[in-house]
Parts: C-alpha cells; structure tokens; sequence
C-alpha cells in the first residue's frame, strides 16, 4: 500500500501541482453537478408522467421544454467532464512516467535488471502500459466511487419518502418498516456485492498473467527482428516458429481461463442487472395499486431505486475493471521494488569505484570481481595502470575478461575491493557491439555527446581515417544504423567516435573483433597515432595486435587472479 501511496500522491505535490489540484477540482465538482443533474431528472420523472396520466397537454409541452433545458446542461457538464479528467489523467501519467524513467535510468538501474533477476520482466511494458492502464483506471474509479457515495446519499432521502412504510403481520404481531425500498435496495447490493467478489476474484491473477504473456510475446518478436539476419543465416525460422508459438500458448491457454472466468461473472452481473430492471416496479406496485401514488411517483421510485441500487452496486458494476486496475497495481509495485533493489547495488557499485587519482593513474585495490550468483571470477587482484600505457588483455574464455572491464568502468555492483578511478580523465568505453541509435547518423556518429558537438569536417575526417567515407553521404538520414550497417561497420563507426572523442582512457572490449585482419591493424595503427596520449586498454585475441601493445594483462581461471607483464618491441 505504501507503494501505491508513493506513485499516487507526489503528483499533487510536484511543479505541476497547482494545475494538478485545480482540474482535481473542477473534475470533483463536475462529477458532482452531474448526480445534481440526476436528481433533478429525477424529480422531473415524477411531473412528466403525472402529465401523461392526467392528459394534460399543457403540462406535458411545458415539461418537455424543461426536458431540453436539463439535457443541454446535461451535455455540457458531461462534455467537460470527461474532457477536464482526460486531461488530468495525461498530465498525471506524463508526470509518473518520467519519474520512473528517470529512476529507471539513473544509476544505470536499466543495466542492472539485465544482469539480475529482481522479480519483474518487460520494463518498457510497466512504463508505457501499465503506467497508461493506472493513470487512467484510477482516476475513473476514483471518480465512479465518489459519483456512486454522492448518489446514494442525494437519493437514499428520495426513496425514504417516496417508498413510505411496508406493515405485515408476523407471529401475531404487527411489524412496519419505514422507508422499506431503501432498506430493500441495500439488502439486494449487499447481496450482489458479496457474491460478485466470491465468484470473481481470481480474474485479478489472470488479468495479471495475461499482461505477462502478451508481454513475452512481443519481446520474442522484437528480438527476431533486432536479430534478424543472424536467425536467417542459421535458418532458425522453424525453431523461431516454435518458440514464438509456445509463447503464444500461453496466451491462448491463459485466455480461455479469463474466459471461464469471465463467462461465470458475467452469468451473475447480467442476471443481477436484469433484475435490477423490473425489481423496483415490483416492491413500487403495492403503493401505486392501493392509490397511495400516480404513475409518476412510481416512475420515480423507479429511477430513485435505480440510483441508490446502481450506487450501492459499484462494486459489482466495477468488478472487472477494479481487477485489471489491481493487475496494473501490482505490475507496477513489482516494477518499482524491483528498482529499489537495484539502486541498492548501483550503490554498491558507486562503493567499488571512486574518481580519485590525481595522478590519472588506474589503481586496483584487493578487489574482489563474482558473478550474480556469487559466484567468485577474480579473487584479490591489485593493479596499476598508469597514463600513456597501451595494455592488451588476454585470458580463456569465460575467463572473466569482460566482468573486469565493467568493473573497471564502474558497472559492475558484484564483488569486494576499491578501483581509484583518475579524477579528471576523460574515458570511453567501445563494447563489441557499438550502440547505434535510431537517428541520423550524425547523431549515432557522436553519440552520445549529440550532433552538435563537432563540425561537419571532424565528422567526415573521423570516418574516412576508419574507411567508412562512403557514408558521408548519408550523414544526415535517419535510418536503424545497427539493421544497416555490417558488424564490421558498426566496429568502424564505433572508432571514429574514439577519434572524435579523443579520450584520456579507451576501453576496448573485442572492439574490433568483426573486422579483418588489416583493417584491425588499421585501426590499432590509427588510434596510436590519433590518440597519442591516451591509454588503451583492449581485449582482443589476435596474436599479431601485441605489437601495438607495451603491457599485457593476463587473467588466470586457476588462480582467479590477474598478472602484468611488459610486451616487447611495441609499436
């Protein structure tokens, strides 16, 4: 509860909150003057069929104007109501999802949730779906809660007065109970009300596991598509098909339960509401039969009862939506624990690495580097890496090569020990597969410092030095670079950044690895030029890259440490 409290309530106390507040209440106050508009409907009821039983045709056109004066209003009150909350419902919703992309974002919690199972899946899903879904069910329950308690308060006086008292005999007694339709109306809700929640309460896990399902569903489909050419290479359509189908199955198995589901609580609502129809009219006819009231007395006990059993059957009325309501609750406070668990080891993350060294030397301090499990990859390693130094890093596979670069950067919360980052330095880190954004190519060629960071000029020089010049044309067109470039393009795009960027320290974690063998010495052979004065620190595994090299780093699985040794004749 707590946590819904938390998404709830900030917004009223953000910058926004004063636009916030005024349409909280004005939507209020509209949601209000339309149960008034009933009430005089109402009342109405009563005259307009005393005109019809009466034959008066003089009352009756009177009644009919007054009929198109109270449904103008009507629809002018409605209309602004149901604009006034969709805005309020948009202005909310922009407010709690840049508060959760930026929790999402920051601290590179995003990065976590892909290393660790934090118990939630499908972020991009809770942020764009279920943030949607929230933000708009709970202001219409919200206020369909407040129209259903206002109504039953402006009609429960009504039908008291109109029902008048019900006397019988029991047991040789005389029993009378005044207002006896008000106390029937609660009795008939409380009923549907019990029943209602008794048979559909397991709609809410149901609601919850759809969303999951539909969710897997696209994200298989996302990642054949951002995977597309590798799956075609291997001609894994069939095993795709497979996967893609028994994702599905869990939609299609999970969706004839909520039809179940649903059939039962639909057999009870559309029963309780048909009843609803005709019961008043049937506890209404004694007193209209006896003489006691005209047509339009019953006409508007009708309406009365109607309104004080429609708001006593909220519940039952709002059933389903209250449990996707919920689903969506509770899709989001998973979403959000899941964060809370991740900032704490971003915090730890910020413990292992601090920008310190004056010196602009790297020092690794008996750090300790496991894996999400505990598993333990590195054990004890001391280093030091000092400025100008070219290290080259080799080590087997699954040797924990990468895990120590995410360290190093800073990016990796699973382990013990100090790394002394240089306080000033400006460092880069290029993974093996570059990230292009879905922008201009200006834009992926600067990224992500923005286009506007460099001339035209350095940009066209950055791509000829790594052989990409037939791209200059193309600067500027939007286009999914990481779709339409080659990998080897991608690695080349990716050093030109370095050459734009012109770091302190560069990280290259099989930076190169998709090209061949001369353009890989081409590049080593560019950034030592370009960049002179910077430290580069590499994984690669071709032999021949050491002589671009004066240090190698060699990580041992055996031991789980790490040694430094000089490599000579570096270039």
């Amino acid at each position: 509860m707590s946590k819904l409290w938390a998404m709830t309530v900030p917004y009223w106390r953000s910058a926004d909150w004063k636009l916030a507040w005024l349409l909280s209440v004005i939507v209020i106050a509209l949601n209000l003057a339309l149960v008034g508009m009933n009430v005089l409907f109402n009342y109405w009821y009563n005259d307009f069929y005393n005109s019809l039983q009466n034959k008066d045709f003089a009352a009756f056109k009177y009644q009919l104007g007054k009929f198109a004066v109270l449904a103008f209003v009507y629809i002018v009150i409605a209309v602004y109501y149901l604009y006034l909350r969709q805005m309020l419902m948009i202005r909310w919703r922009r407010w709690l999802t840049e508060n959760l992309l930026q929790r999402w974002l920051g601290n590179r919690v995003y990065y976590l949730l892909q290393l660790k199972d934090y118990g939630t899946d499908n972020p991009e899903q809770r942020i764009e779906q279920d943030i949607n879904l929230y933000t708009q069910q709970t202001v219409a329950i919200a206020m369909g809660l407040l129209n259903s308690i206002v109504t039953l308060f402006s009609f429960m006086f009504i039908l008291w007065t109109l029902s008048g008292p019900l006397s019988f005999v029991l047991g040789g007694m005389n029993i009378t109970i005044p207002g006896y339709m008000l106390w029937v109306a609660l009795i008939y809700a409380l009923i549907g009300s019990v029943l209602t929640y008794w048979i559909g309460r397991p709609l809410v896990h149901t609601n919850f596991m759809q969303e999951r399902f539909n969710a897997n569903f696209r994200f298989g489909m996302s990642r054949l598509r951002e995977n597309a050419e590798s799956v075609a290479f291997y001609g894994g359509e069939a095993d795709e098909t497979r996967r893609l189908e028994g994702s599905f199955r869990d939609i299609w198995n999970n969706w004839y339960l909520y039809m179940r589901q649903t059939k039962r609580i639909t057999w009870f609502t559309s029963f309780y509401g048909q009843a609803a129809v005709i019961f008043p009219f049937l506890v209404g006819a004694p007193r209209y039969f006896s003489g006691a009231i005209q047509l339009g007395g019953l006409m508007q006990i009708n309406s009365a009862f109607s309104q004080v059993q429609g708001a006593l059957s909220w519940f039952v009325d709002s059933f389903t939506t209250l449990a996707d309501w919920k689903a969506s609750v509770n899709r989001l406070v998973a979403f959000v624990d899941a964060i809370d668990y991740a900032q704490a080891d971003a915090a730890q993350m910020a413990r292992l690495s601090a920008h310190d060294r004056a010196d602009n030397a790297l020092v690794v301090d008996n750090l300790d580097v496991a894996l999400p499990d505990g598993r333990l990859l590195l054990d004890d390693v001391d280093l030091t890496l000092l400025p100008e130094q070219r290290v080259m890093v080799s080590g087997p596979s699954g040797s924990g090569k990468t895990t120590l670069f995410r360290a190093l950067a800073g990016l990796w919360p699973f382990g013990r020990g100090k790394v002394h980052l240089p306080k000033q330095a400006n460092m880069l880190f290029l993974p093996q597969r570059p990230y292009l954004p879905i922008a201009s190519l200006r834009d992926a060629l600067t990224f992500p410092l923005g286009p506007g960071a460099f001339s035209r000029e350095a940009l066209i020089d950055a791509l000829a030095s790594v052989n990409l010049g037939h791209l200059v044309d193309r600067l500027d067109e939007t286009d999914n670079w990481s779709m339409v470039l080659s990998g080897g393009e991608q690695q080349r795009l990716a050093i030109a950044r370095a050459i734009l960027v012109k770091p302190d320290w560069l990280f290259l974690d099989e930076g190169t690895s998709a090209l061949d063998e001369a353009n890989e010495e081409h590049i080593y052979r560019l950034l030592v030029e370009r960049l002179p004065k910077a430290s580069i620190i590499s994984i690669a595994h071709r032999g021949g890259l050491a002589r671009f090299h004066d240090r190698r780093l060699t990580l041992d699985p055996k031991s789980q440490r790490v040694s430094l040794s000089a490599i000579e004749a570096a270039a």
